[in-house]
């Protein structure tokens, strides 16, 4: 009796006498969505939605960042239009990654420069330190959770990330390479920070990258948003939205 193994292009058999790993791939679903940029025709099959640090800490009134003082209204944004397109890319069996920053709780992995960044007098509130839920921006912690508005589904996959990047010291390229998966689309928070720097790496690593500005955010001043989408669309990748990539998603 064989095995059937894994799922979508990962999927292989392997029996008593023989492993069949020719990997047959999935029926393409060609799209034509338009960017600011340019008109792209790409393979959905091919496709995964980053969501990056849509979390607690970042985006609840009574996480870090609203702690110290920081206002978390644009971080809650991406909210309602990741609501509506999060169950039509599940439909279409498109990947969805939650790709979120949750420490070890002894911070073993983390140098001594990234915490100062995150609590520069050494007075503050930083990384790993108790909050009201508990320890800042730490695995299994409220304020490394989701929030409550957004939904997770048994099919979606959790990445924990230790840095802005979600490539960095993370399994997140091993999982996008077993999938089979050229094409990344980008949500989450802080545009000009986790998610882009993320997107970066991705750019570098060979991913065919698509920032989906209505379901990004950032806390920062407008003109980091206005420069994020200027190096995405110059440098990176391109800029589209979640009503456009719904539309076309309709034959």
């Amino acid at each position: 009796m064989g095995a059937h193994l894994g799922k979508g292009f990962h999927t292989w058999t392997v029996d008593e006498t023989t492993a069949d790993l020719s990997r047959p791939p999935l029926p393409p679903l060609v799209i034509t969505l338009p960017t600011t940029s340019k008109t792209l025709r790409l393979d959905l099959r091919k496709s995964a939605l980053l969501v990056i640090d849509m979390q607690n800490d970042f985006c609840h009134p009574q996480g870090w960042l609203a702690s110290i003082g920081v206002d978390i209204t644009p971080a809650r944004r991406p909210i309602a239009p990741l609501q509506a397109i999060l169950p039509r890319l599940r439909a279409l069996g498109i990947p969805i990654l939650w790709v979120n920053w949750g420490n070890r709780p002894d911070l073993a992995n983390i140098s001594p420069s990234h915490l100062h960044v995150y609590n520069p007098t050494g007075t503050g509130v930083g990384l790993g330190d108790p909050l009201h839920h508990g320890k800042v921006l730490t695995k299994g912690e409220w304020g490394a959770a989701v929030v409550a508005e957004l939904s997770i589904e048994p099919e979606d996959v959790w990445v924990d990330k230790y840095r802005m990047s979600g490539f960095w010291d993370t399994p997140l390229d091993s999982i996008l390479k077993n999938r089979g998966v050229t094409t990344l689309f980008f949500a989450g928070v802080n545009a000009d920070q986790c998610v882009l720097t993320t997107l970066q790496d991705a750019n570098f690593l060979g991913y065919d990258c698509i920032l989906l500005q209505d379901c990004t955010a950032t806390t920062s001043p407008e003109y980091c948003w206005q420069a994020t989408l200027y190096n995405v669309r110059q440098c990176f990748g391109f800029v589209s939205d979640a009503q456009t990539l719904t539309a076309s998603l309709t034959p």
